[in-house]
């Protein structure tokens, strides 16, 4: 199991400390991950889902058509 904040000492420190330790350790823990090779399957997913949607680029829905139907849906 994990030490606590409480174990750590973190508890102590003010809420913008606590925070710009766990950006901190979000990007360290970041920076590891992508340095990591990508797994064989993984790649070849990725690969398989490129080729689709240059294959059928009708079938791929935008990132602001996406985003714009999520906010209307929100709002309602």
């Amino acid at each position: 199991m994990p030490p606590t904040l409480e174990q750590l000492g973190l508890d102590q420190l003010s809420p913008e400390d606590r925070l710009a330790l766990a950006e901190a350790l979000w990007e360290s823990v970041a920076r590891e991950i992508e340095a990591e090779p990508v797994p064989a399957a993984q790649r070849t997913e990725l690969e398989r889902r490129l080729a689709d949607s240059t294959a059928r680029p009708d079938a791929v829905t935008p990132w602001e058509v996406i985003k714009a139907r999520a906010l209307a849906r929100a709002k309602t």
